[in-house]
């Protein structure tokens, strides 16, 4: 993988040891983007490093991406119908009964009969697979956990803060547009 080019920051970024290292290009001005820092520089490196880790995950568990994000939505409910497995997904029924072939094959998961309407078929992880993919996770789960029982209760009030309005940010984009400044842009 080739290394990102590198550039000073902007003029209004002050100066000193951190300020002075050579910033990834990414937020420079020079491309009509606002530079966003460090703190910017290492949200991009999460996102980068979340995917990998999932891509990890994938390859531990022998599923494709959207595999994997079935298996993590049947973990976190339990138990699916296909029409719901297939809005969480945001793929069509035949492309969701297509991952859950795939999933049984595997044996991530199995189909069974709904409890209490036995026309509908749900769709449950496997223990094992659970266990294997609760085993992969654990690591950045702990670590995370651990990272952040060690901050004082004020700093951890202020990430969330932060990391609240990061999201803000993302959902505003998602379902209308941000104009840049974290703030939803309105709607024509």
């Amino acid at each position: 993988m080739a290394e990102p080019r590198k550039s000073t920051p902007p003029a209004s970024v002050p100066t000193g040891s951190a300020a002075d290292a050579v910033q990834p290009l990414v937020g420079d001005n020079d491309i009509g983007l606002p530079y966003s820092g460090e703190i910017g520089t290492q949200l991009r490196e999460f996102v980068v490093l979340s995917r990998a880790f999932e891509r990890q995950v994938g390859q531990a568990l022998a599923v494709n991406p959207t595999d994997l994000s079935a298996m993590e939505h049947l973990i976190s409910a339990g138990s699916l119908t296909p029409s719901e497995l297939s809005r969480r997904l945001d793929i069509s029924t035949a492309a969701t009964t297509l991952v859950v072939d795939r999933l049984v094959a595997l044996g991530h998961a199995r189909r069974e009969a709904h409890t209490s309407d036995r026309r509908k078929v749900v769709v449950l992880p496997s223990a094992k697979s659970v266990e294997k993919a609760v085993g992969a996770l654990m690591p950045v789960i702990g670590g995370v956990a651990t990272v952040t029982r060690d901050l004082p209760a004020e700093e951890r009030a202020v990430i969330a803060g932060f990391l609240s309005r990061v999201l803000d940010v993302y959902r505003g984009a998602l379902t209308g547009g941000a104009d840049g400044d974290g703030e939803t842009a309105p709607r024509s």
